[in-house]
């Protein structure tokens, strides 16, 4: 393979294959502000989402399925509080550089199983599957994800039952916090094989995730992530794995406690990569996992890119791109979605360091 040509696609395939390409692959994500800013600077629409990916170098690009179904929960617009069709409850909260869509209300909180049981809950029968195939051909040059849900155990069920209840739920074996995690996991999945059966082959990868850790350490045991969270994500594991597709794990916090069942499980790739939390630092990462996981982010947002100069966010993507480059298996991207308190001329600087200094030798 002539390393001088390759496609977003080859790209990212050969570097989740822990193989050294071209360069490394581009990933981002970002809240609206900063998201809104860097297209100002580029001079692009508000709504040109697919123009600053190229403008970033982005290789990875998304198809989903639309729902199509009728709507299942009612907004409460006395109140502010919106309302998807998962049933979770949202309020708009600001703060000094932006706002966020934050959760409230919990209307599952207190729910038994036969409440859990009837909450009504979006059908794989109500997506959209049509227009899976064109939108393949039209990224076809790039990596593509093909999710339809993280699964997101704890979070997900912790936005309908409260973060406490949820991590209740799985030390007491309650049952109705598990009914509702294989409700929503196994809406997922189905949605997901349909898109995947849909896409014909052509998706690369499904990104699933699952918030495993604080800052300092894990929020479960072993104990209970084992006999909780793991047999769960082996059913998806296993699904994504029968269509040829990898698998990307997207953790938070302190998680490479979990990576060697993540290993044992089929997950190729680990995203998120706080450098600032307990045993996630790229060096310890590396030598822990490299030729065994391949790693997406890294690059903190709460670091220099949010905080330091234009000199420092360079010379740390430098740094980061150092460690994790050789032999392949890296994608740099930030660690969570890019924060509004961020300069644009800082994230603009952390994609022209990856563009300027992420080519292998040879490459070029």
């Amino acid at each position: 393979m002539n390393k001088e040509k390759l496609s977003s696609r080859e790209r990212v395939r050969l570097t989740f294959s822990n193989q050294e390409a071209d360069r490394v692959p581009i990933g981002y994500s970002a809240n609206g502000g900063i998201d809104r800013r860097l297209k100002e600077h580029f001079g692009l629409k508000p709504d040109d989402g697919e123009g600053l990916a190229k403008a970033l170098g982005v290789d990875f690009r998304g198809v989903g399925a639309p729902y199509a179904g009728s709507r299942l929960h009612e907004d409460i617009p006395e109140r502010g509080v919106k309302v998807n069709n998962w049933g979770i409850h949202t309020r708009w909260i600001e703060h000094e550089s932006g706002g966020y869509w934050d959760f409230c209300d919990f209307p599952l909180r207190e729910a038994t199983v036969e409440q859990v049981a009837e909450w009504p809950l979006p059908s794989p029968d109500d997506h959209d599957y049509s227009g899976i195939a064109e939108a393949c051909r039209r990224y076809d040059e790039y990596a593509i994800n093909g999710s339809a849900g993280f699964g997101d155990i704890i979070n997900g069920n912790g936005m309908l039952r409260s973060m406490e209840q949820t991590l209740v739920d799985l030390v007491t074996d309650d049952p109705a916090g598990l009914l509702l995690a294989d409700r929503r996991m196994d809406i997922q999945i189905e949605t997901t094989r349909r898109i995947l059966e849909a896409a014909k082959g052509r998706i690369d990868f499904v990104w699933m995730g699952e918030d495993l850790g604080t800052q300092i350490g894990p929020i479960i045991s072993m104990e209970t992530f084992r006999k909780h969270i793991r047999p769960r994500y082996q059913k998806y594991c296993d699904m994504v794995k029968a269509y040829g597709a990898f698998v990307v794990m997207h953790t938070c916090g302190s998680s490479s406690w979990a990576y060697e069942d993540f290993i044992e499980i089929g997950v190729h790739v680990v995203d998120t990569l706080q450098p600032e939390a307990a045993k996630m630092s790229p060096e310890y990462l590396k030598k822990m996992f490299g030729g065994r996981l391949a790693f997406h982010g890294c690059i903190s947002t709460a670091g220099p890119v949010a905080y330091g100069t234009v000199d420092e966010v360079v010379a740390y993507c430098r740094r980061t791109l150092e460690i994790m480059m050789p032999g392949g298996g890296y994608c740099f991207s930030p660690t969570h979605c890019l924060q509004d308190n961020s300069p644009t001329e800082n994230v603009v600087a952390m994609y022209d360091t990856v563009m300027r200094h992420g080519f292998f030798p040879g490459s070029k």
